[in-house]
């Protein structure tokens, strides 16, 4: 398998450079990333739970998808891109807000981000790629939050920190499968 090299960015999202991922999540060098929430008409949001393989946060659960855009490649291609790679979904995504995080995992690595999050509604149920995701499942916010609170070591940790801004995004994005 060839090596996959992610877009080194600077603190306002623009590339600096181009490192191969596991490297870049060795050394915590910022980089840019997609994140992907898929909400159905009931205002649900899709979780999917990661891989037990994956080489890192494997068995936990997160948003709809997640990834990094390749060199010369678009955010929203990157992200539609994933979408489809992942859950089999294919839906046009919105953006909604960027942010930036740099969280250490519990394996030595650091997720060092500038993430670009879009949004899709559909009620469609997802066909799982099961080098990528175990599971999936529907959550209301209010669901998520309690389990959030109760249980965070079940989540990854980017979820964690992207999920509080999603309830009050969600009240701007209109919501119609």
């Amino acid at each position: 398998m060839p090596a996959i090299e992610v877009i080194l960015v600077d603190h306002l999202d623009r590339p600096t450079g181009k490192m191969e991922k596991l490297e870049v999540h060795e050394k915590g060098l910022l980089h840019r990333a997609v994140t992907v929430y898929v909400f159905n008409s009931r205002h649900e949001l899709l979780l999917q739970r990661r891989a037990s393989g994956k080489y890192h946060c494997g068995g936990l659960w997160s948003n709809t998808c997640c990834s990094h855009p390749y060199p010369q490649e678009p955010t929203r291609d990157a992200a539609e891109r994933r979408l489809r790679e992942e859950m089999g979904l294919e839906l046009a995504l919105t953006p909604v807000f960027e942010l930036s995080y740099n969280l250490p995992l519990s394996n030595g690595l650091i997720e060092h981000e500038y993430g670009h999050v879009f949004f899709a509604i559909s009620d469609e149920e997802p066909r799982l790629n099961p080098e990528e995701a175990d599971d999936w499942c529907y959550r209301s916010i209010a669901q998520i939050q309690q389990e959030m609170q109760d249980e965070p070591a079940k989540f990854t940790p980017w979820f964690l920190h992207t999920f509080p801004r999603i309830p009050t995004t969600l009240g701007d994005f209109r919501l119609t499968a």
